[in-house]
């Protein structure tokens, strides 16, 4: 057991260089911390995104630690995430490509009636590169702005589950954040022969707890009602670093020689994540069909001692999604066809993600960003309990309007989820 444990926590520690080179191409990771991700399992990806009232004997769920009391095998689970984009503009479209570690996470029963987990997820992810340019009267231009930014924000996570009684179960999940975000603005004039730039690195670190319950009951002809709940405390996410500005020369190849530090200044602030609930319900028939539909509410994001917002171009509302979905398994234990073992999923998810953009300029008119998604996926047995779970999402987030873009994604994710014997289950010898 002590040698399995020591390869996950290898495999764990490896995966944080994986996590680090992880790209973005969303010009809306330049906005706050970046893109932020959804926790949630290729499974649960595949339904919408469901999962605060749904519980598996051998998958995991990042979405209520509560989920983990009906665990029955240790099990390792891989996830990737490859993604499509198209950003359009009113007047251009451009297609990019990206691919990154989505989760890596170990999870075991612990006795009858509990379950732990631990993995490294990704909770938010900065990959832009913009150019913008003014004109002049003649039409020619006259000046020219590049935004850049690199990096993201992780967590280590760690869930506990248990029965407290028949039907009801409790959660704690406990995460600590971590990750390293760089933003820069250079800026080019006509006719001087030195440019500027803003460079800005920043560290960031925060802990959060989630608290989480489920309940289920068993209904007539082997219906299984499931409820779910969970309640994300409210946090800070300190962040501190440096910003400079300074001028520089940059060559034809792109080469930039720094010239004169202009100012320099400490930063030193946080932002305040608020509390969020989530609600959901589901029915079901053990291992054979599930529907689940799911609300998650957070209020205002608000932030103190940084200048995010100086220019007036964004701001925080309130956030929620709603997700519809679930899956089908023909027949679990069928000898004469393989994909009537195939598990099949689909859903669909409805999201306002609390960002709003000023795109006119006036810091008076702007627009929230909102997400949709359709999904399904394909849950593919191997030997023994372990699986291949393929999710493929396809998806729109903002609008063209007032000075915008909108994406269109397509989204593939591909996890490998391994089951084995509880290491904690003492051996009998007849």
């Amino acid at each position: 057991m002590i040698k399995k444990i020591l390869v996950a926590a290898l495999i764990l520690l490896t995966s944080l260089t994986f996590l680090a080179q992880r790209t973005n191409s969303s010009p809306y990771s330049y906005f706050g911390i970046g893109e932020e991700f959804t926790s949630t399992t290729v499974e649960q990806s595949s339904m919408g995104g469901i999962g605060v009232a749904f519980n598996h004997y051998k998958y995991l769920n990042f979405t209520n630690p509560a989920a983990y009391s009906d665990l029955r095998y240790t099990t390792y689970a891989l996830g990737l995430l490859n993604t499509d984009l198209t950003i359009e503009s009113s007047t251009t479209k451009q297609n990019v490509n990206s691919t990154s570690l989505s989760y890596i996470a170990l999870a075991f029963p612990i006795g009858g009636k509990a379950g732990f987990s631990i993995g490294l997820q990704p909770v938010s992810s900065v990959g832009y590169s913009l150019t913008n340019s003014l004109t002049d009267s003649n039409g020619d231009i006259s000046e020219t702005s590049l935004f850049s930014g690199n990096g993201g924000v992780n967590k280590i996570y760690g869930s506990f589950g248990i029965k407290v009684f028949k039907g009801l179960s409790l959660g704690l999940e406990a995460d600590y954040i971590f990750g390293n975000v760089n933003n820069s603005i250079t800026n080019q004039r006509d006719n001087v022969s030195l440019a500027t730039k803003y460079d800005e690195a920043t560290v960031m670190k925060g802990v959060s707890l989630k608290l989480g319950a489920q309940y289920q009951k068993t209904l007539k002809n082997k219906l299984v009602l499931n409820a779910g709940a969970t309640f994300k405390l409210g946090n800070d996410l300190k962040v501190s670093g440096n910003d400079y500005l300074y001028s520089l020369t940059v060559a034809a190849s792109g080469f930039e020689n720094a010239r004169d530090t202009v100012s320099s200044a400490v930063i030193d602030g946080k932002f305040n994540l608020p509390s969020k609930t989530t609600l959901g319900v589901g029915v079901g028939k053990r291992d054979k069909w599930y529907a689940g539909l799911e609300y998650e509410n957070q209020d205002v994001i608000t932030t103190e001692g940084l200048q995010v917002n100086i220019n007036g171009a964004y701001k925080y509302g309130k956030s929620n999604r709603f997700s519809l979905g679930g899956f089908y398994l023909p027949k679990i234990n069928s000898i004469s066809s393989y994909w009537d073992r195939v598990t099949y999923r689909a859903g669909v998810r409805f999201e306002k993600t609390g960002l709003l953009v000023d795109g006119s300029g006036s810091n008076t008119n702007f627009t929230p960003i909102d997400d949709f998604g359709i999904s399904f996926g394909l849950g593919l047995p191997l030997k023994r309990l372990s699986t291949v779970n393929m999710g493929f999402e396809y998806g729109k987030r903002g609008t063209t309007s007032n000075n915008l873009i909108q994406e269109n994604y397509f989204n593939f994710r591909l996890s490998l989820s391994l089951t084995d014997t509880n290491w904690f289950q003492k051996r009998k010898i007849d």
